[in-house]
């Protein structure tokens, strides 16, 4: 039995999230470690809920028919090393509408990571801070399924960060199937920002490890057969995290932040360093095309998490995104063993746009906005078509009081003008990724901003949480509606939005 003693003094939760709370509904463990990705709105909880009936101020649109799923970090065991929030096992929350009415239920993600730990009642994993032990997992630590969710061939996948193995969960009731195997394909791993086109129902897919193959490329049927995977020539292991695409390219990342191998080998830790020196590239590959045919633009150095949407325009590809050029901030005196953790988690990041011309080979770049935002998403009825508006949320920096990665506002933009709309969610409010969802019966020939935004938010104030249904037309009019949620939300990272009155079962 691990130790279940309290810490006397919480100086990093302090300084990051301005105390301990106590809480009822989470791990009694998570009160004899002092890391403020533990505590706070950062808490498990060990509920998994199933409740209709929501309570709503306001009212909720007559045609929002569909549900909202969010993926995030839930740990269940005390972690076996220091603990970084990618270790933590994934859960799924749902918030379903229908007919002007709300039910809400969340899951753990069971992987076999989780399954493997809850029959050894104790973490296994050495965690991402390391040192990784290939004996224990093919990552070297545990594959939680944490970080993506998205809807494709009629179920959700799950997906983790590192290009673990997808899972396959139950959209109605969030139980895990199993793994999202694609027939076809030899081997099962993909990346977290893998895309579904809703043009075509296709899934466009990329891998990326260690060992050459350092990447691979691929495109799956609406039904989950494989129709096209190639290896894409890199110079060395990278870390790319997205992919973007348009009806007919996917452009690739190969970016100049990535570990040195050699002290993952020696040593079992993964050291990232930001290559200042080393030029961004962005290859377009047509959708079903050869490695060979990959054509590479350089871009000033930078890393890029998420793209918003990509499209072409004549010669030109246009994709828009965030991008950082501190991926890396320096670590903050007095943060102790966890310095290099914070801020790493510390997002540093932008709105902007890159242009690349498939005639002539020149390249564009510069930035929408310089408001530090991201986790950026769009109407996905525009996915590879010409689009103008991205939902971002609002980051603050550390010297704002960003000591940890929240989300302090949603941000509409305009990316064609570079104007914004700005909501802000109230001292002490964190959010969550924000989605589009598109009306009922809407499509790609609707206007582009006539839906809702979505997004769910928890008040460290009295940790109450809400679900928030914005008009999309109008973000700086507030919420339309306010669903109560039935317990405290933790925060999390990824959300999606999925259509269909059938979602919804009581």
């Amino acid at each position: 039995m691990q130790s279940l003693s309290k810490v006397s003094e919480y100086p990093s939760v302090d300084q990051c999230i301005g105390g301990v709370t106590e809480f009822s509904n989470t791990h009694p463990w998570i009160y004899t470690l002092d890391n403020p990705y533990l505590h706070g709105v950062y808490a498990p909880t060990a509920d998994e809920l199933d409740v209709s009936g929501l309570t709503v101020e306001g009212e909720l649109p007559a045609d929002l028919e569909g549900a909202y799923f969010r993926n995030g970090p839930n740990p269940v065991f005390k972690p076996k090393n220091r603990y970084h929030p990618f270790d933590g096992d994934g859960m799924v929350h749902g918030v379903y509408f229908r007919n002007g009415q709300a039910a809400y239920r969340n899951r753990y993600v069971d992987t076999v990571a989780l399954q493997g730990e809850r029959a050894d009642g104790r973490s296994i994993s050495p965690g991402v801070m390391g040192p990784f032990d290939y004996n224990l997992s093919p990552f070297g630590i545990k594959d939680t399924s944490n970080t993506d969710i998205f809807i494709y061939n009629g179920d959700l996948m799950s997906l983790w960060y590192n290009a673990g193995h997808p899972y396959r969960l139950d959209a109605h009731n969030l139980s895990t199937k199993g793994y999202y195997d694609l027939q076809g394909r030899q081997q099962r791993r993909m990346s977290a920002h893998s895309k579904v086109d809703l043009a075509t129902g296709e899934l466009v897919f990329f891998d990326y490890g260690d060992e050459p193959p350092y990447m691979t490329y691929g495109v799956a049927d609406s039904s989950g057969k494989l129709l096209h995977e190639v290896a894409i020539d890199l110079p060395g292991p990278r870390l790319p995290h997205d992919i973007g695409f348009t009806a007919n390219y996917a452009i690739l990342h190969d970016l100049p932040f990535f570990h040195d191998m050699n002290v993952l080998r020696q040593h079992g830790y993964r050291v990232l360093t930001f290559h200042t020196e080393i030029p961004t590239r962005f290859g377009l590959i047509p959708r079903r095309g050869a490695g060979s045919d990959v054509r590479w633009f350089e871009c000033e150095p930078c890393y890029i998490l998420h793209t918003s949407n990509c499209w072409e325009e004549g010669d030109w590809v246009i994709m828009d995104g965030c991008r950082s050029t501190n991926p890396m901030p320096d670590a903050q005196p007095g943060e102790g063993e966890l310095a290099s953790m914070l801020a790493y988690m510390r997002l540093e990041a932008n709105n902007y746009r890159w242009r690349f011309n498939l005639r002539t080979g020149e390249v564009r770049e510069g930035p929408i906005d310089d408001l530090n935002t991201e986790f950026n998403k769009t109407n996905p009825l525009y996915h590879g078509r010409k689009s103008r508006y991205a939902y971002h949320q609002r980051i603050p920096q550390h010297h704002e009081g960003g000591y940890t990665l929240r989300f302090t506002g949603l941000v509409k933009y305009d990316n064609e003008t570079g104007r914004r709309w700005q909501w802000d969610y109230g001292a002490g409010v964190f959010g969550s990724e924000a989605v589009f969802a598109p009306r009922r019966g809407a499509t790609a020939d609707s206007g582009e901003d006539d839906g809702y935004v979505i997004t769910l938010v928890t008040d460290s104030n009295s940790w109450q949480s809400h679900c928030l249904v914005f008009a999309a037309a109008d973000i700086e009019r507030g919420p339309v509606a306010r669903v109560l949620m039935p317990h405290r939300v933790p925060f999390g990272f990824h959300a999606t939005w999925a259509r269909g009155e059938d979602l919804y079962r009581a």
